[in-house]
């Protein structure tokens, strides 16, 4: 299994969102970088766990987990027309951009926020604690992913 942090401006997409959603599960569509899209498409499987951040908001921070549910397939918001996501180049026959399920596991009784990630010695190599990094999915460790939900059970 592997780790994850997948961001989401609240307004948007919030974990209030997916926990209203049947079954607490959505596809994650809309993703509009390469590096992370070959991260949907390659790397992120059925059973990795992933920390729901909310980003673009004050403050930013850890809302809770969600799991894959479905691996990577095309991200068919690429393919509406009337849709923000739309991608006239990207087809059925040779889709651009994909997307996968995911279902709540749990909404943290507190939010953890960047501030309190950027504080913390074992995890100053966090992607999201590096200046500059606009990934809306970013891998975790091991490590990070014990530190952070160990923050959690003394809190």
């Amino acid at each position: 299994m592997n780790y994850w942090l997948f961001k989401s401006e609240p307004e948007t997409f919030s974990i209030d969102h997916l926990a209203k959603r049947p079954k607490q599960t959505e596809h994650w569509d809309g993703v509009r970088n390469y590096k992370v899209r070959n991260m949907l498409r390659d790397q992120i499987k059925v059973g990795d766990k992933a920390f729901f951040y909310h980003s673009s908001c004050t403050p930013p921070g850890i809302a809770g987990i969600i799991e894959i549910v479905k691996a990577g397939y095309p991200d068919f918001s690429a393919f509406n027309p009337e849709s923000k996501y739309y991608d006239p180049k990207s087809t059925t026959e040779n889709p651009r951009w994909f997307m996968v399920d995911v279902k709540l596991v749990k909404k943290f009784a507190r939010f953890i926020r960047l501030g309190e990630l950027k504080q913390h010695p074992l995890l100053e190599n966090m992607m999201v604690n590096q200046r500059g990094n606009r990934l809306s999915i970013t891998p975790v460790t091991q490590e990070e992913w014990k530190v952070i939900t160990g923050i959690l059970k003394y809190t």
